[in-house]
């Protein structure tokens, strides 16, 4: 899995995932992992079909439930009496939860067991998801919104974990992060159309959110439990500190739409940084840290973290909202949008699938430059399409862009693993993707504001697709020069 002369082996030091002591990466030496407990020792072997079926299913539940306001925004927003100012809410809500909890989660995964989580976290996500199809303001469905976001963390960030366990050998790892990537567009083209058919957008939550309790109730029947215990006290003060300043940072890029001179924005980002700053001193003196630091220094996972952060500012962030612009500008319904959706999601679902098969040949860290360079052209094809009236003028740009949303989904889990020690697989996660989600409320922010902002929608789309457009771009060359030191 490494693209010769360019990135270093990681793979060699990835097939030992008894203990951490077997790992010869610097992050491994620097924090060795006690011995197993008894109890984990006694647990059965990981049944590796029943593993990779049960977490990505999870995931796919997941991201349905994350993208079900997508078509049904107006909606929604109508019956929940919700102002324009605060739509960003209804669809920042589960990325806020998603990016405060992700690395926590990852953390814990790793020193308390995988599938206790995995668990936990599914169980958490079916009873909010019930919970918000019975909100009856912005603010209570907001909320249940972001509980949801938290309760997909923990399941998201076990899950790489529980497939590592289970799949000890690189080539085993390449196929099942390739499958629970391709699971991800599964989710995101699959929710849009089944919330579209339902007729009430409060059955749709209900029906994700039974769904989600039984995969909870078979998760906790099939699967191993797995964890990699460091010695010393969970690092609550990271957590205490890591969780409010993303909170604040998110707050305030949503908030920042209505002005960024304002006092609660200024007050808001002057809190994420202070908070940011006291988390990074917190944690090189921690004995058992949530991340550890010096895991920056490492080329593959910073590209990881960019790949991550850049695929939710110009990925999700125009997809996001896209749905909606579509039905107030052009007047398509809820599901013919969510068809339109499930062309470009399709197609990353099915390339997902099959990205493994040029794995061999393309790295892990090239396959995001050049699914990125292809989201960039793709976005740019449908310049006008709005203006003109014409949705028929997406769909060329809908089949490229949807090909190089795939190769990011394929790529993505397998550079999260790859870059950390084994042992400490779900934290890699965790890390990979609270930059996603962190990017993923940034972009709906910029979104909105760019596409609500301009004198008519078809120019307000065009000056969104142009911007995540260029922040493609930048992604591409930035994990591209990004690679791994000898």
């Amino acid at each position: 899995m490494t693209d010769p002369g360019t990135d270093s082996p990681t793979t060699d030091a990835l097939a030992t995932t008894a203990t951490p002591a077997t790992a010869t990466t610097p992050a491994a030496t620097a924090t060795p992992a006690s011995p197993p407990a008894p109890a984990e020792r006694a647990s059965p072997p990981p049944h590796p079909g029943r593993t990779l079926a049960l977490t990505s299913a999870a995931t796919a539940v997941a991201l349905m439930a994350f993208t079900a306001p997508m078509v049904t925004l107006p909606e929604t927003a109508a019956d929940l009496h919700t102002s324009l100012s605060a739509q960003a809410w209804l669809l920042n809500g589960t990325p806020l939860g998603l990016a405060a909890l992700l690395l926590v989660a990852g953390s814990l995964a790793d020193d308390y067991g995988r599938r206790r989580l995995f668990v936990s976290g599914t169980l958490a996500l079916g009873v909010t998801t019930v919970l918000g199809a019975f909100a009856a303001t912005t603010w209570l469905f907001t909320l249940a919104r972001i509980a949801q976001g938290g309760a997909s963390a923990a399941l998201l960030a076990s899950s790489l974990g529980l497939l590592v366990h289970a799949f000890p050998t690189p080539a085993g790892r390449l196929r099942a992060t390739g499958v629970w990537g391709a699971f991800v567009s599964g989710g995101i083209a699959v929710g849009p159309v089944l919330v579209g058919a339902f007729p009430d957008w409060r059955l749709a939550h209900a029906v994700l959110g039974a769904a989600a309790l039984v995969v909870a109730g078979l998760g906790a029947r099939s699967l191993s439990e797995s964890r990699s215990p460091r010695a010393g006290r969970p690092d609550l003060a990271g957590a205490l500190t890591f969780g409010p300043a993303l909170v604040a940072l998110v707050a305030a890029l949503t908030l920042g739409r209505d002005g960024w001179l304002r006092a609660p924005v200024g007050l808001l980002l002057a809190a994420a940084v202070l908070l940011g700053a006291l988390f990074v001193v917190l944690e090189r003196r921690a004995a058992t840290p949530m991340i550890d630091l010096a895991l920056l220094r490492r080329p593959l996972f910073l590209a990881s973290s960019a790949g991550g952060l850049f695929t939710g500012l110009s990925v999700i962030g125009l997809f996001s909202f896209l749905p909606t612009v579509l039905q107030r500008a052009l007047g398509l319904s809820p599901m013919d949008t969510a068809l339109l959706s499930l062309l470009w999601a399709g197609l990353a679902f099915a390339v997902a699938l099959q990205a493994r098969r040029i794995a061999h040949r393309v790295s892990a860290r090239h396959q995001l430059a050049v699914g990125f360079a292809l989201h960039a052209v793709g976005v740019l094809t449908m310049l006008g399409a709005v203006g003109a009236g014409s949705w028929p003028r997406l769909l060329p740009g809908l089949v490229v862009a949807g090909v190089g949303s795939g190769l990011l989904n394929a790529a993505l889990p397998l550079l999260a693993v790859e870059s950390v020690p084994a042992a400490r697989a779900a934290m890699g996660s965790g890390a990979q993707q609270t930059f996603r989600y962190i990017g993923s409320c940034a972009g709906v922010a910029l979104t909105v504001a760019i596409a609500t902002s301009a004198g008519s929608p078809g120019a307000g789309t065009d000056v969104a697709l142009w911007v995540s457009a260029g922040l493609a771009v930048v992604a591409a060359v930035l994990v591209g020069t990004l690679r791994q030191r000898h």
